[in-house]
């Protein structure tokens, strides 16, 4: 790996990355930094994690001249919480380059604000998400992009899942001479006419790809059976003891529900989801920064790009349509060689989605968690006997059966019956093996007293 000190920029930056104790490039910065200075046009596929956001910063503000009163350089992110968390990073750049401007634009109670400061001056960098630059631009003037140098869409395949792709294509089709940089974790085929459009040429640099077979990740499938999710996580907390445990739910709504039912609980954590207003996901990202949950609830996209810490954990629930995304879950742990698990909660629905994944190189553990003990089960797809169908068939009845009368401990009390018909299981296969080996040692011996029979 090269060092950010050999890198041909000027010595202020040198030194904020020096105080940040970033010494090393990552593989994104390495390839890319050097390119986008010499004004090459870039795709960079990657994981969060990867430092994709000082691959384009550092070469922004080496390219930035502040003797120019214009917008030399515009980051669109496809949410509010990406831009002020890029914003937050491009900030402390300020201490050493001091003459440098860089505006931050997300809409909200800043709108009326953000028309009158630009009337006066110029940001040389403006961070922001895709409708409010192009409100600020195109509607209200105040707000100069068409002399801009450099655009990078940072999340470009979110963006495009969001619908705001219209909104930077206005913005683009009136920049004069625009570098146009993209970066996200896949290239969907949706994005590649209006990537064919604006982009001359470009340099793709993909990193990461091997995810999947990430080493450092345990990939545990956990049976619901048929509790929910929420039930089914309660049962393994005690299983584990996270810094910090990422919940990924396949929708808002069930965030939501799950979230609820384990504070009903008394579990503390907190959630990420679009539900959520502008100032509860304020609030839910600065928690989050400040380790004050062990457990956030998230969704794929809501989490995308967040920069969350050191996850101990992943809790996926069920698998999204899309199984990239599960990549995407299980990546949050398991970084900078440090061990970590995803726990896969599924339900016979997800049988499908479990063996595409496998044929993709994952190899999932299959454990429960019972009587404080993980139990290792028989592998997942291996065939089950007559006697074991039977026995998930008495399961099901007793989880499914109505309780007309809910009685105090009724779900001890079935766990109890469960927890019976595991216990008469193993019995059986006890006896079943007792007189297998007594059936084989009467043979052994009829065979003994044959061969005697015939040397007398």
């Amino acid at each position: 790996m090269k060092k950010f000190e050999d890198l041909h920029i000027q010595e202020p930056l040198k030194q904020w990355l020096k105080d940040k104790h970033f010494k090393e490039m990552t593989a994104i910065q390495e390839e890319m930094i050097p390119l986008i200075i010499q004004g090459k046009e870039m795709i960079g596929l990657s994981e969060t994690g990867s430092g994709k956001t000082h691959a384009f910063l550092v070469p922004i503000f080496e390219k930035i001249d502040v003797s120019l009163d214009q917008v030399q350089a515009v980051v669109t992110a496809p949410t509010r919480e990406l831009a002020y968390q890029i914003y937050e990073m491009a900030k402390e750049v300020e201490n050493y380059l001091p003459k440098i401007r860089i505006s931050a634009v997300v809409g909200g109670k800043e709108r009326v604000r953000d028309s009158k400061k630009f009337q006066h001056q110029q940001p040389h960098v403006v961070i922001g998400t895709p409708g409010r630059l192009k409100d600020l631009f195109l509607e209200d003037h105040s707000l100069r992009l068409d002399k801009a140098r450099i655009l990078v869409v940072d999340e470009a395949d979110m963006t495009l899942e969001f619908g705001f792709l219209a909104d930077i294509d206005a913005m683009v089709s009136r920049m004069e001479d625009v570098q146009m940089l993209s970066f996200s974790a896949t290239l969907p085929n949706q994005l590649k006419p209006f990537i064919k459009k604006y982009m001359r040429h470009p340099m793709t640099v993909e990193i990461g790809k091997r995810q999947s077979n990430n080493k450092n990740i345990d990939h545990v499938l956990i049976p619901c059976y048929h509790r929910s999710y929420a039930e089914t996580i309660l049962k393994i907390m005690p299983g584990f003891n996270p810094y910090v445990c990422l919940i990924f739910a396949n929708s808002r709504k069930e965030a939501h529900e799950i979230s609820q039912e384990l504070r009903d609980h008394g579990v503390k954590l907190t959630e990420l989801h679009g539900d959520l207003n502008s100032r509860q996901r304020k609030q839910a990202m600065k928690q989050i920064s400040q380790s004050q949950y062990e457990y956030v609830i998230a969704t794929d996209l809501a989490a995308r790009g967040m920069d969350i810490g050191e996850v101990g954990f992943v809790i996926s629930c069920g698998f999204p349509n899309e199984l990239e995304y599960y990549i995407h879950r299980a990546g949050r742990t398991g970084r900078a060689g440090v061990q970590g698990t995803c726990y896969a909660l599924y339900h016979e629905s997800d049988d499908e989605a479990i063996r595409s994944l496998m044929k993709q190189g994952i190899s999932f553990k299959h454990r429960r968690y019972h009587r404080h003990n993980w139990q290792e089960l028989r592998p997942y797809g291996k065939r089950h006997s007559k006697k074991d169908t039977e026995m998930q068939i008495q399961i099901s009845k007793m989880m499914t059966k109505k309780n007309t009368k809910v009685k105090p401990g009724y779900k001890k009390k079935r766990e109890a019956e469960i927890d019976k018909l595991y216990r008469q299981k193993r019995r059986d296969f006890i006896r079943s093996k007792i007189k297998e080996e007594k059936k084989a040692r009467y043979k052994q011996r009829a065979k003994e007293l044959k061969e005697g029979s015939k040397k007398a």
